[in-house]
């Protein structure tokens, strides 16, 4: 989960990810700005950080200093306006401007719109003057190239006197595609655009009206004829909002790269078919973490020379921490080192719920490739890590990595609430992207601790001191008795909760209901010590909700099924039956579909992180399979990765450096090409978090207006809601793609 930036700064720039195509021009009212009458308050405005403004009846009023040598040292705008080459925009507004211990005054004032990424291209920038009556004015002119990331600005620098601005019926109109509109997913034959397997399932996804089967064709590179049948008819697709058809061609299993599936004119992206495609993508999933390893130098020699960077967060000019972090004023009077861990997402705050999660899931995926014979996934040498090749599995050792930092949050004996976890630890405020973390020039602060962090620490803590028992002795120690000491923290303050409204500077991550934080980490503590004390906190199971970071219910049945000896035999039937029960609720889900992914929302809506969500719950499919050995199972976790790489409504995968059109502009303040050619991508592997039909960004609500839910998503930097990363999202990728390299 993300965080929204907060814009501050004078000259925002912004990189264009699509360069929309001219179209004739006509007359048009399409509205351009968000909140234009400000009942929202400032949302979807900024300033610059010497204009400080605030919003009264319904006008945005702001303080305009006086001085300054350019028009644009004062501003006042809103950013990721869509504009269309070629095509005129008016705005219009009501301004008047007051000087400090006078009626009235008179200010200059320039409105300007134009692309926020150099060289500017304007489609006007006209000075006005605005006096203390209230005046309206009309500005229009033509955008000379398009683009996603418009900005509308008042520049007020210069003034010879300060004096306030207030605005009120900002409207800005015009383009001739209509907000939502103009959209192209390219072919209607969708498929997953890296590989198949030799021996799987083979699916593929047409958008086509047609309500009778159709032919198709699978050819291979030389655009031979492979195979022939025809399509089946699945029917309108709730959240796609498309008519499709599902193909099957599971009976081809040559190997190959360059086959394209063909239906009447249109043709598939090209995919490969071979034997076991997704050890490369288990691989690049988890090497992921490494190249997002916080307070260590990323090394060329394991991340790529693109992705090497010095060490951030380790107290060096200009950074202030992490090791030796204070709370936030006016909370404890002690400061922690809490160096290392994982940056969360497209910020670089560190959050105890999100981490425990993805910690927990890189630890079961070795505990899983232990239990099932899987030598590669419990294997030393698997990643390309420092410490690959010294005699422990490396998902222990990069899961280390993390473990060690949640237990650096915890609460120092004799302190007030001693041995419960600090929530999260993150920059005072929102930093500019891109902001390598060596730049970081932020205080760092210590969150309030939460019961619910104290719980991830218990539970991954056990967890860790179970699997790092024949390696590390010493360490297996220190985890269990964090682990112990968090458990009787969290029951001497079992409801001490995150405030919701605390995401300035880093996400909330708030959680009133810690019954299944509770009960996951009574598992995961019995199963590692055995102590009956803790079964009778066992409480929460598997639903139809699946699991997250907010919901861990679900765990508990993963952990006593992981290790079905070390429970109740009744406690494991009843585990046995909710597991089963909900995967074959998300295998109907898939089958019903049109594309195949195991989230169905009760509602309709897909949440931030949908992707995720979509391969946690293949995650229970795939235990289901562990159970049974049935294949119907294995299947639908493989057709869950068809889905995240290229089989569904948008024809595109999620994972960067998989497939002909795979994300590679998700939020990252590290990995930000879009906005700087000279940084990388994010690296190969890395999962967008997916469609969120809430359209929680400005990008988002200027550009996907009325979506079909399953089609909410854009491949663009500044769509944090939609198209963030984050170590959860990866962490449930590893997992699944490591079940699928690991099975046959």
């Amino acid at each position: 989960m993300s965080k929204r930036p907060g814009w501050v700064a004078v000259g925002i720039a912004s990189a264009l990810s699509i360069t929309l195509n001219v179209v004739p021009a006509h007359a048009a009212d399409y509205q351009r700005i968000l909140n234009g009458s400000f009942a929202d308050g400032e949302t979807d405005w900024w300033s610059s950080g010497n204009t400080p403004s605030s919003v009264t009846d319904g006008q945005l009023c702001a303080q305009v200093p006086a001085g300054g040598t350019a028009v644009y040292s004062s501003m006042i705008g809103q950013n990721d306006v869509p504009l269309e080459a070629g095509q005129k925009y008016t705005l219009t507004f009501t301004a008047t401007a007051t000087a400090t211990g006078t009626a009235t005054a008179t200010a200059a004032v320039h409105a300007v719109l134009q692309l926020a990424a150099a060289p500017y291209p304007t489609a006007f920038n006209k000075a006005l003057t605005v006096t203390g009556t209230p005046t309206t004015f009309t500005v229009s002119g033509t955008a000379p190239v398009g683009g996603l990331h418009g900005q509308l600005s008042f520049q007020q620098g210069g003034a010879a006197q300060p004096f306030t601005l207030c605005l009120s019926g900002v409207s800005l109109t015009g383009g001739a595609i209509g907000p939502g509109g103009g959209r192209d997913f390219g072919s209607p034959v969708r498929v997953n655009q890296y590989a198949y397997e030799t021996d799987g399932p083979k699916q593929a996804s047409i958008v086509d009206p047609s309500d009778s089967p159709l032919p198709w064709s699978l050819l291979d590179a030389s655009g031979n004829v492979v195979s022939t049948g025809e399509t089946r008819v699945s029917g309108m697709d709730a959240e796609s909002g498309e008519h499709v058809h599902r193909v099957d061609f599971s009976a081809v299993r040559t190997p190959g790269t360059g086959y394209t599936l063909a239906v009447g004119a249109a043709t598939s992206y090209p995919f490969t078919i071979e034997g076991d495609p997704y050890a490369a993508l288990r691989k690049d999933a988890l090497d992921f973490f490494y190249d997002d390893r916080s307070g260590t130098a990323i090394d060329a020699a394991y991340a790529g020379t693109a992705y090497a960077r010095p060490a951030g967060h380790l107290g060096v000019a200009p950074n202030r921490g992490d090791t030796s972090v204070p709370c936030q004023p006016g909370g404890c009077d002690y400061t922690l080192d809490v160096r290392g861990g994982w940056y969360d997402a497209g910020d670089q705050g560190k959050y105890v719920v999100n981490g425990g999660l993805a910690a927990w899931q890189l630890m079961d995926s070795y505990e899983r490739a232990l239990h099932t014979g899987d030598r590669a996934g419990a294997g030393d040498g698997l990643m390309s890590i420092p410490e690959n090749h010294n005699g422990v599995p490396d998902l222990l050792d990069e899961s280390r990595w993390e473990t060690q930092f949640l237990m650096e949050m915890q609460v120092p004996a004799g302190q007030p609430l001693a041995g419960m976890v600090h929530h999260k630890v993150t920059d005072a405020a929102w930093t500019a992207i891109p902001t390598r973390p060596d730049q970081d020039a932020q205080p760092r602060y210590l969150h309030p601790p939460s019961t619910a962090a104290t719980l991830n620490l218990a539970a991954t803590g056990a967890q860790c001191a179970r699997l790092w028992s024949r390696y590390d002795r010493a360490f297996a120690a220190k985890c269990l008795t964090a682990a112990a000491t968090a458990w009787k923290a969290a029951l001497a303050h079992p409801a001490v909760y995150a405030p919701a409204g605390d995401d300035v500077g880093g996400g909330a991550y708030a959680d009133t209901d810690v019954s299944d934080e509770f009960s996951w980490a009574a598992a995961e503590l019995y199963a590692t010590t055995h102590d009956p004390r803790y079964l009778r906190y066992i409480t929460a199971h598997t639903s139809t909700a699946g699991f997250s970071w907010q919901d861990t219910s679900a765990l508990t049945d993963l952990t006593v099924l992981r290790l079905p000896s070390r429970f109740p035999l009744a406690l494991v039937a009843a585990a046995r039956r909710r597991v089963l029960a909900t995967a074959d609720r998300f295998v109907r889900n898939e089958q019903e579909q049109g594309f195949p992914n195991p989230n169905l929302p009760s509602d309709g809506g897909y949440v931030w992180g949908s992707n995720s969500v979509t391969a946690d719950d293949a995650q229970i499919i795939a235990t289901a399979y562990d159970l049974t050995h049935r294949r119907v199972y294995r299947d639908a976790s493989i057709g869950a990765l068809d889905y995240l790489l290229g089989q569904n409504a948008l024809n595109q995968s999620f994972v960067t450096g998989y497939g002909s059109r795979a994300s590679h502009n998700q939020q990252s303040r590290i990995w930000a090409n879009q906005l700087n050619p000279a940084l990388p991508t994010p690296p190969p592997g890395t999962m967008s978090g997916g469609p969120d039909s809430a359209l929680q960004d400005q990008v988002a609500q200027q550009n996907l207006a009325g979506c079909a839910p399953a089609t909410c998503y854009l491949d663009d930097i500044d769509s944090y809601s939609t198209n963030e990363l984050a170590i959860n999202w990866n962490s449930s990728l590893a997992w699944l793609s490591g079940f699928a390299a690991g099975t046959d």
